[in-house]
């Protein structure tokens, strides 16, 4: 296993967003991780009342989280975590590895979303991170996962406009898929209105349905539902899309 600044070093030199996390904020203000996530607690544990989100990045969604439960972040990146102590000093978010992370408590929720699992690619390592949502999971909580669960294939590259604060970019996208070691990488071209170019590349290991299930239920998991969301945000029966919503609960020992 990689050490955690060696893997944190790594993950940040292949993305532009983990290099400048104001720009991750910008381009993850469309994101609707969070009221999914509220939306299944209030589902499944109503009486929620304390939660860890590994893999949290700037703090973005532990801020809305923040207002209804009593959280705890972690992420691997010290940049994201110093920019989450600057732009929102009143979360408690730490530095550390999901793989090991231990923070001597147990919560009513566990939550990792933002494809934070996917950045986790040995199959040892995938089930350190389960061992580790299970080290802080009560009796009966939930833990609620937001991942890859199959590959993104299409042919063509996309291209899309973002406004940056560096001004305006065009952002063109393409994917390949490595099937032996489930690896989906996104290949990204940044051009700025200024010139300047950026190239990235992210590697993400999908994890398929039904494993997804096997290392929760070798944590002591029990699967309660896999799920996409439709753009307006209702739950859709099912899984149709690259990324899915599995939201699962502790059983007892």
């Amino acid at each position: 296993m990689t050490s955690p600044d060696t893997e944190a070093e790594h993950v940040e030199s292949t993305n532009l967003l983990y290099r400048d996390p104001a720009l991750y904020d910008v381009v993850q203000s469309d994101s609707t991780s969070a009221e999914m996530c509220q939306t299944l607690i209030e589902q499944h544990r109503p009486d929620a009342r304390t939660l860890v989100d590994f893999g949290c990045g700037t703090g973005r969604d532990l801020e809305i989280l923040a207002k209804r439960f009593d959280c705890i972040g972690v992420d691997l990146q010290p940049g994201m975590v110093d920019y989450a102590h600057r732009a929102r000093p009143g979360l408690d978010i730490r530095t550390g590895d999901m793989r090991t992370a231990r923070l001597g408590s147990r919560v009513d929720v566990v939550t990792c979303m933002g494809n934070s699992l996917a950045y986790v690619h040995d199959n040892e390592a995938i089930s350190q991170v389960f061992a580790t949502f299970a080290a802080h999971a009560r009796p009966g909580a939930l833990l609620v996962l937001c991942s890859p669960v199959a590959p993104i294939t299409r042919a063509q590259p996309t291209t899309a406009t973002v406004d940056t604060p560096m001004g305006s970019a065009t952002v063109t996208i393409r994917h390949t898929w490595d099937l032996r070691t489930q690896i989906n990488t996104m290949h990204r071209h940044w051009l700025f209105s200024s010139g300047d170019e950026v190239r990235d590349e992210i590697r993400r290991r999908v994890l398929f349905p039904q494993e997804l299930e096997r290392y929760a239920e070798g944590a002591g998991f029990e699967v309660l539902d896999m799920l996409d969301v439709a753009e307006t945000g209702d739950t859709e029966s099912g899984l149709t899309g690259p990324t899915a919503y599995t939201v699962a609960r502790q059983t007892p020992q």
